[in-house]
């Protein structure tokens, strides 16, 4: 048998010596906000991409490095598979969920909305567009629109051949390009949105809002069951409006609202007698709100007080 067929047939060392883990270990390190981003794509929860990234590595740190050829491919196929499988058990907790259910927010840095492409992949209107592609479909288009892999690449990540991996392709580009919102606002014009919504959360005054809600602009509410929140989605401006005058946000708090980054843009961290209530995240198009996602559910709000690094 050659050395070769050796390393790929003998079964992997376990990582005891440190010329192993050391090595791994600043890989695994380089690659990590990757890793995490993939995940948190593919699933919408930053706890579950850190359990998917916790899994990854077990396995990786088990790999004999010497037979690896491209550490960042292999990595990222790793926590696909992980992130499919989990992907799979979401499907059947969302199935009993109480109301809507929205994306983990993230706080993010000011630098995530400078690339673009990177901040339409991670905001809350394309991870519930992503959230009706089927696993695989979600695997194949996040891997080849947000990470650029080729399709032998990501035909390894998921198990498939690099024809069927094209066919995928296709089918969730046409899916996503009939359900994703239809055109961008600016940096600003979502600031100005979301100032609309700060005066309406702290002062009561909803003019301003009710002058940028799109004739159809759909309102969404995630508590969990946990917190109250909207158990069906509001639709249409007048709706919308009424939904705030009788209270997304208790009248009898002191209520605040501060403009952050979240899911690289623009959003409100929503506090309540001085304690993290929720956020508030918008779309906008041509300067209009045609899109507002508010979540409640405690367990989502871990991370929005310090920044989570995400990149490509």
């Amino acid at each position: 048998m050659s050395e070769r067929d050796e390393r790929t047939t003998s079964t992997p060392r376990r990582p005891d010596r440190a010329d192993q883990v050391e090595p791994a270990t600043e890989a695994f390190v380089t690659h990590r906000n990757l890793l995490f981003t993939v995940a948190y794509e593919m699933l919408g929860s930053a706890a579950d991409a850190e359990d998917v990234l916790q899994e990854t590595w077990l396995r990786w740190a088990g790999v004999d490095l010497a037979g690896v050829r491209e550490e960042r491919a292999y990595l990222v196929r790793i926590v696909t598979r992980q992130a499919l499988d989990r992907l799979r058990t979401l499907g059947r907790r969302k199935e009993s969920y109480v109301g809507p259910w929205l994306p983990e927010p993230l706080l993010t840095a000011p630098d995530v909305a400078e690339d673009v492409e990177l901040a339409d992949s991670v905001s809350m209107a394309m991870l519930l567009v992503l959230e009706t592609l089927q696993p695989i479909e979600r695997a194949v288009f996040v891997l080849r629109e947000v990470f650029d892999l080729d399709y032998d690449e990501i035909a390894e990540a998921v198990g498939k051949s690099p024809n069927a991996v094209r066919q995928i392709a296709y089918r969730a580009r046409a899916h996503v390009a009939a359900r994703r919102p239809r055109g961008t606002g600016s940096p600003a014009e979502h600031r100005a949105a979301l100032q609309a919504f700060q005066r309406a959360v702290e002062t009561g005054e909803l003019q301003s809002l009710l002058d940028i809600l799109a004739p159809d602009v759909v309102a969404l509410s995630d508590g969990g069951g946990v917190k109250h929140a909207l158990l069906r989605p509001v639709v249409g401006a007048g709706n919308v409006a009424r939904l705030l005058a009788v209270g997304w946000w208790k009248r009898d708090a002191e209520r605040s609202a501060e403009l952050v980054q979240i899911n690289g843009g623009p959003g409100l961290l929503i506090r309540l007698n001085g304690e993290i209530d929720g956020v508030v995240a918008v779309h906008v198009e041509n300067g209009y709100v045609t899109g507002a996602y508010h979540v409640r559910n405690p367990e989502k709000l871990s991370r929005v007080e310090r920044p989570t690094a995400v990149s490509r």
